[in-house]
C-alpha cells in the first residue's frame, strides 16, 4: 500500500522536486551556518529549561522565556493560550502558504537520576501531592529546538514566501485532574486561527541512533483511549457469597475476557492493538464481598475502525458477564489521543529536507509502529501534518540498554538539538516553497 501511494505521488511531485532540489542546494549552506552560530545558545536554553521543569498547565517560567525570545525577534506573540501556551506568527516578505511548527513544554512528576550538573531539584504540587519534577520526555529539547528554529527563520524572513506559526504547547502529558489542557484546548482558543496553517509539523527526541529520523507514510504512534468499567452489585459477607454479588470474580473474568478478545476476535496482523486493564479497585476487607468495583485501563491501536470494533466487543463482553453474575455495568471511554502520523503527500514533498537534516544517519520510513500516544494528533485532526522522531543517544547500542523516555535517567546527546533546528527550518522552508 505504501509503495502504491509513493508511486502515485511521485509523478505529481517530480517538477516540484526539481525546484526544491535547486532551492535546497542554494539554502542548505546558509541554514547550516545560521544553525551553527546559535547551537551553543540552544544548548543553554535546553539546560536552563531542564533545570527548571514545570508540570502540565504550570509552564509559566518556560512560557515567559519563549515569549520574550519570540518578541525579541520581531515575531507577533500571543500568550496565555490554553493557560500557558505561546503562539508566534512570523510573516515572510512574500505571500504564500502557512506552516505551523509545534513543540511541547511540560515536564513529568519524576525524580531525576541522571547526575547531570544541571539536573532538576524542583518539586511541585501535583493532584494534591508534593512530587519531584523532571523533563523525562525531552520536552526541554523540543522547546529549545523550536526557539532556535524561530531565530533562524526570523533571520531569513525576507526569503520566506508565506507565514510560519510557532506553537509552544502546554500539557502534552495531560492536565491535572479536574483541569482541561493540551492541544485540544489550544485549538479551542484559536491556536490554528488567524492565520490558519495549511499544515503542521512536530518532532520528538527518543533513544536511537543520533540524528536518524524515523517517520512513516501514515500512522506512526497509536491512539490512546481510556477505558473505565464501573460495576454494581449486592454487598455480602465473604462466607456467604451466594447472598450477594461476587464482583471480585466478575472483575477477574472481565480482565481475562478483554485480553482474549483483543487477541482472538480481531486480526492483530492487519492492525495491531492492545487492551490493558492496569487498575482495579474493589473492597476494603478480605471477608467482605463489595457492592461496587471499578476497573480502569487503556486501548491502543492504529485505526479508528479498529478502535470502534474493540469498543463494540468490550461493551458486549462486559454486559454479558455482568448479567451472568447478576450485576450491572457501565462502560465509558475517554479519548486521550488519536493516531499520530504523517500525511503521505506532504511527507513526500519535504523528504529531501528531512534527509538533508538527518545526514549520514538517514531517514527510516519503515520505522516500527509505536504504541506511545501524542496529543499532537488533535492538531492533525484539524489540518494535515507530519510527525517524526529523531534519535538522540550518544553511542547508541540498543533500546534495552538505553534509558527510555519517562525514565528518571533519560537524557540526550545535545548534538541532536542542532539537528532538530535544521530539520524544522528546512522542512518549513521546503513546504512553503513547494507548489501545492
Amino acid at each position: 500500500m505504501v509503495r502504491q501511494i509513493r508511486r502515485a505521488l511521485h509523478i505529481g511531485l517530480v517538477v516540484a522536486g526539481i525546484a526544491i532540489s535547486n532551492f535546497a542546494a542554494a539554502q542548505t549552506a546558509a541554514v547550516d551556518s545560521k544553525v551553527a552560530a546559535i547551537e551553543q545558545q540552544v544548548i543553554a536554553w535546553r539546560r536552563d529549561i531542564h533545570q527548571h521543569p514545570e508540570l502540565s498547565n504550570r509552564e509559566t517560567r518556560t512560557a515567559a522565556l519563549v515569549a520574550r525570545h519570540l518578541q525579541s525577534l520581531g515575531i507577533e506573540v500571543r500568550t496565555g493560550v490554553a493557560k500557558t501556551g505561546v503562539v508566534g506568527v512570523l510573516k515572510g516578505a512574500k505571500p504564500g502558504r502557512v506552516i505551523a511548527l509545534r513543540a511541547d513544554m511540560d515536564a513529568l512528576p519524576v525524580e531525576e537520576q541522571t547526575g547531570l550538573p544541571f539536573a532538576s531539584k524542583v518539586t511541585a504540587e501535583y493532584n494534591g501531592k508534593t512530587v519531584p519534577v523532571m523533563h523525562a520526555c525531552g520536552h526541554d529539547a523540543h522547546t529549545a529546538i523550536l526557539m532556535g528554529a524561530a531565530q533562524v527563520l526570523a533571520g531569513m524572513r525576507n526569503q520566506i514566501p508565506g507565514t510560519v506559526v510557532f506553537i509552544f504547547q502546554p500539557a502534552e502529558e495531560g492536565p491535572p485532574i479536574g483541569e482541561q489542557g493540551g492541544a485540544s484546548e489550544m485549538i479551542k482558543e484559536g491556536a490554528l486561527s488567524n492565520p490558519k496553517p495549511d499544515a503542521i509539523f512536530g518532532l520528538h527526541v527518543e533513544p536511537g541512533v543520533l540524528g536518524r529520523i524515523d517517520v512513516r507514510y501514515g500512522p506512526l504512534l497509536s491512539s490512546a483511549t481510556d477505558l473505565r468499567i464501573d460495576l454494581q452489585g449486592r454487598q455480602t459477607h465473604g462466607a456467604r457469597p451466594w447472598e450477594g454479588t461476587d464482583l471480585i470474580n466478575l472483575s477477574a473474568d472481565i480482565v481475562k475476557s478483554l485480553t482474549t478478545l483483543s487477541a482472538r476476535q480481531v486480526d492483530v496482523f492487519d492492525v495491531p492493538n492492545v487492551v490493558t486493564i492496569g487498575m482495579m479497585q474493589a473492597g476494603v476487607r478480605g471477608n467482605i464481598l463489595p457492592g461496587d468495583a471499578t476497573l480502569q485501563g487503556t486501548i491502543r491501536t492504529f485505526s479508528e475502525e479498529r478502535l470502534h470494533r474493540l469498543q463494540e466487543l468490550i461493551d458486549t463482553s462486559v454486559e454479558g458477564l455482568a448479567k451472568s453474575y447478576g450485576a450491572t455495568a457501565q462502560v465509558s471511554y475517554r479519548q486521550q489521543a488519536h493516531v499520530t502520523g504523517s500525511d503521505a503527500k506532504i511527507l513526500e514533498s519535504i523528504m529531501p529536507a528531512l534527509k538533508e537534516a538527518a545526514g549520514a544517519a538517514g531517514v527510516d520510513t519503515r520505522a516500527p509502529l509505536r504504541a506511545a500516544a501524542e496529543d499532537f494528533s488533535f492538531f492533525e485532526r484539524e489540518i494535515p501534518g507530519v510527525y517524526y522522531i529523531i534519535g538522540s543517544t550518544r553511542d547508541f547500542k540498543d533500546k534495552a540498554s538505553t534509558p527510555s523516555n519517562h525514565s528518571p535517567r533519560f537524557d540526550i546527546d545535545e548534538r541532536v538539538l542542532a539537528i532538530g533546528v535544521k530539520a524544522q527550518v528546512l522542512t518549513a522552508l521546503q513546504f512553503l516553497r513547494t507548489t501545492p
